[in-house]
């Protein structure tokens, strides 16, 4: 073989798994599209209880860690800014991710805070990551992993736990 028809056959090979990786992309797309990020600011009587910064690693279907969601603005990965607030009707968690509009997680829909140590593309040592369960939309529950960088996993799971109503129950490890 030429090594022009060995170049042809590796770019012909490329070509392939980068269409093969559009088609799933736009199929997982496609099947997540009645997902919403819930895209807000913060109430003005809020209080800031905890600020880390951080990375965002993924969205993933509840207790399934390597299942990656494709729901707009929480598709890939990212720089975070966690902001937790508390102030009465104000408790939530509001997510500023870098490019995207700010998001924020109702405490009433928050269902559960722990630490994890694997997600969809990543994985750290044990309980190195934060993970949280929310409800997305009134049936479906899903888990958003975090990657603490000026506090531990274990500090951001307790900030956020502060705000959790106790009707609500804990997750376990993942």
């Amino acid at each position: 073989m030429t090594r022009e028809g060995a170049l042809l056959i590796m770019v012909a090979v490329a070509v392939v798994l980068l269409a093969l990786g559009v088609w799933a992309w736009r199929r997982r797309t496609r099947r997540d599209s009645g997902l919403a990020a819930p895209v807000g600011e913060l109430r003005a009587d809020a209080v800031e209880t905890a600020a880390i910064s951080g990375l965002y690693v993924a969205t993933t279907r509840h207790d399934e860690p390597l299942e990656r969601l494709a729901i707009r603005g929480l598709g890939f990965r990212s720089r975070v800014d966690v902001i937790v607030a508390a102030g009465g009707a104000g408790d939530g968690v509001a997510l500023d991710l870098t490019g995207q509009p700010r998001l924020f997680i109702p405490a009433e829909r928050i269902v559960s805070v722990d630490q994890a140590t694997v997600a969809i593309d990543r994985v750290v040592e044990k309980q190195g990551l934060t993970r949280l369960s929310w409800r997305i939309d009134d049936e479906t529950i899903v888990d958003s992993y975090f990657r603490p960088q000026t506090a531990s996993a274990r500090a951001l799971a307790e900030a956020i736990q502060t705000i959790v109503t106790p009707t609500q129950t804990p997750g376990g490890d993942a």
